[in-house]
């Protein structure tokens, strides 16, 4: 069995990238030997000894392509490794009924959506939600006393909750951020504006709450493709008659024109024939 117990980050001479079950996201590990993509190894974490999937190939040591410490490659996963996987699933299920009883007992304003242990079981991780701070000094003595193991508690937002739940968002897909999303970047208003969308946050929120994730991914094109054009509400003279623009469709590029006599939709070539996108 290949095993790799270097753990000095200026010894390694490969990179391995290796996903996490439930996760899109890769991570560097490193290690002087070579895996293939699709192989499952043991590696070291931040929160204990995990099992992940190599998900590309096996490159060499390159410490501009490393961000901070890089943790090791333990070894391949063996048959033992992957069976006790499944069955830490189990325990953590076990674990999480657990940690309900103690935070219902102790009347904790906390929501615990998940639970997971290390792969040897020294630990286990409970993720929950909470608006608040929670003081869970008595809770961790309680469950330490039960579980008998070391234990995490990790607060995260409602926006990683929904990661982690999953679910279908409007557009009739999986969520974005269950799917392929590793990090949240900040979604303001301003990107509703900019995409002319009726400034509606129930329709605009996705599970989370929180504005939609999409509105980002396209507000660039958005922006590019507003650039040259008069602003909402703008007065506009259009074969001898003043007009108001009361919206825009900058997709299929026309703009509807009103006025106390009558309502027009104009394609934009019509009314600004000279204007030029930066790509065109």
């Amino acid at each position: 069995m290949k095993t790799d117990e270097t753990k000095e980050q200026g010894t390694y001479t490969k990179i391995v990238y290796v996903q996490f079950e439930g996760s899109t996201k890769s991570y560097s590990f490193g290690s002087n030997i070579e895996y293939k993509k699709g192989q499952n190894v043991v590696v070291e974490t931040i929160r204990g000894k995990e099992i992940g999937t190599v998900c590309a190939p096996t490159i060499e040591f390159d410490p501009s392509k490393v961000k901070g410490d890089i943790k090791p490659v333990i070894r391949l996963a063996t048959e033992y490794d992957l069976v006790q996987k499944e069955e830490n699933k189990t325990k953590a299920a076990e674990a999480m009924t657990v940690c309900r009883k103690c935070v219902e007992n102790l009347g904790l304003d906390m929501h615990l959506i998940n639970s997971e242990y290390t792969l040897d079981r020294s630990k286990v991780i409970f993720t929950y939600v909470s608006e608040q701070r929670v003081d869970f000094r008595q809770l961790l003595k309680d469950l330490a006393s039960q579980l008998h193991c070391r234990i995490e508690l990790r607060q995260v937002g409602p926006r990683n909750k929904a990661k982690m739940i999953g679910g279908l968002g409007n557009c009739g897909m999986e969520t974005c951020c269950s799917r392929f999303l590793n990090d949240f970047q900040t979604v303001s208003i301003n990107m509703a504006k900019n995409q002319l969308l009726a400034l509606n946050i129930a329709k605009l929120s996705g599970q989370c709450g929180k504005l939609m994730c999409c509105l980002r991914f396209e507000n660039e094109e958005y922006t590019r493709l507003r650039e040259g054009l008069p602003k909402i509400n703008s007065q506009i003279t259009y074969e001898g008659k003043r007009y108001k623009i009361t919206s825009m469709n900058v997709i299929q590029e026309e703009a509807k024109l009103e006025n106390k006599e009558e309502i027009l939709f104009v394609p934009f070539k019509t009314l600004w024939p000279d204007r030029k996108l930066d790509d065109e």
